[in-house]
């Protein structure tokens, strides 16, 4: 069932995927684009670009991911597994009636995005990342890497690990909470140098002891405060942490793909003063090698982690011009 949001020139539905709805929001026609979000946000982030996307020709579709928003939210923490995301993708996909899409994702996104490009590339035949750079499985399991990190501080992954732990310190006050995370990864809002880092939580602290005090983001009004509280406080957290919860799992389930390069016309667009960028350096400089159908790659000087809602203007160009490149408007989507 659809439903229009005249307001915004929105068309809201659910279709129905592996584990249950798949809630869509998606604007105008042409080839298909599927935008997929990260941690902690929704569809809503990508609310300046489906209009954009839809001026220049493509069918835009942002979905709410398996745990968050409207979609559904298996109560099993293994049913959020990264190759259980790839099929709710494909499940989108056909039931949009297209047989492939261009998927782009942000965060966590762009790792979903790239994973579906990885396993199943006859319906996803290019893909973009932002915010986080494409890294081949490998190495050692990945919760022994983030448990040996930060000395005696905690890595966030590991301290997301606990059922209940991080929700215990978020769903009190989720919408403050939601405000000192964007603004801790917001170049216009994180700490400066020499301040503590908020990726790291201390002896008995939380996350949010690190959070930096003072206004919203410039790119977060109080109205899209509230949308995004208000998802989570209807939801909770913990399917948007389970997530995390899985990267062990998926560190097996993807073993057959060890190494293995992401062949399809691809875009990386981050931000100079993300922590993703800096921490994946390596991995950008090893794009030659693990995206040799690399279109372009961009980091975009000054800007934080929330690439397309702190820089959308110029998010939105860059994808427009790459989508021209690699799935001209007016071109079959099928």
């Amino acid at each position: 069932m659809a439903r229009q949001d005249g307001s915004a020139g929105f068309t809201h539905r659910t279709v129905l995927g592996p584990a249950g709805r798949i809630h869509l929001v998606e604007q105008g026609t042409g080839p298909l684009v599927l935008l997929v979000h990260g941690f902690p946000e929704s569809w809503y982030s990508w609310r300046r670009q489906l209009p954009a996307l839809a001026a220049a020709g493509y069918r835009a579709v942002a979905l709410d991911v398996r745990g968050y928003g409207r979609s559904a939210k298996p109560a099993a923490t293994d049913a959020y597994r990264m190759l259980d995301l790839v099929e709710d993708n494909v499940a989108v996909v056909h039931a949009l009636g297209e047989e492939s899409a261009v998927v782009v994702g942000h965060d966590w996104g762009a790792t979903i995005a790239a994973n579906s490009g990885l396993v199943r590339p006859d319906v996803f035949r290019a893909v973009g990342m932002l915010s986080v750079p494409y890294v081949p499985r490998g190495g050692p399991r990945p919760g022994e890497v983030f448990a040996g990190m930060g000395g005696g501080e905690e890595f966030y992954v590991s301290y997301f690990q606990e059922p209940g732990r991080a929700e215990a310190e978020i769903e009190p006050d989720v919408r403050g909470w939601l405000a000192g995370f964007y603004a801790a990864l917001s170049a216009d809002t994180m700490a400066g140098p020499g301040a503590p880092d908020p990726h790291f939580v201390g002896a008995g602290g939380t996350l949010r002891d690190r959070f930096p005090e003072g206004p919203l983001p410039g790119w977060l009004g109080e109205t899209d405060l509230d949308v995004y509280a208000g998802e989570f406080e209807r939801t909770g957290f913990t399917g948007a942490l389970n997530r995390y919860r899985n990267m062990d799992r998926d560190w097996a389930d993807l073993a057959a793909y060890d190494g293995a390069p992401l062949k399809q016309p691809s875009l990386f667009v981050g931000g100079t003063e993300d922590a993703s960028t800096m921490w994946l350096a390596d991995a950008i400089e090893a794009f030659p090698a693990t995206l040799p159908g690399l279109v372009s790659s961009h980091l975009l000087d000054g800007c934080g982690h929330w690439v397309q809602q702190e820089r959308p203007e110029e998010t939105n160009r860059l994808l427009v011009h790459w989508l021209a490149r690699v799935t001209p408007a007016g071109s079959r989507s099928g």
